[in-house]
């Protein structure tokens, strides 16, 4: 299974929360919310984020418009995501 850290998000709109991102990415790629949620439910890629040098997992939450992302530490669900800049 590959591990991939996401250090940039799209959104639309950008204050909206985190039912708005549209695609993660770093600088080898990007990729669409759907499919970054195929993958962690597939269980062939996980992705995470480094804020501060600790470690947050990407997981799934259903919300009431459907699937999403979030990053999870320290068995909080959190908004690391959010935090990080635009995807070129």
């Amino acid at each position: 299974m590959s591990d991939v850290q996401v250090t940039c998000i799209n959104k639309l709109p950008r204050q909206k929360t985190h039912e708005g991102i549209t695609h993660l990415g770093n600088s080898t790629g990007k990729w669409t919310r759907a499919q970054v949620i195929q993958w962690i439910e597939g269980k062939t890629i996980t992705f995470y984020t480094s804020v501060g040098g600790k470690r947050a997992n990407i997981g799934v939450v259903i919300g009431q418009n459907g699937k999403y992302v979030r990053t999870y530490a320290d068995g909080h669900w959190s908004d690391n995501l959010l935090a990080l800049p635009e995807c070129a």
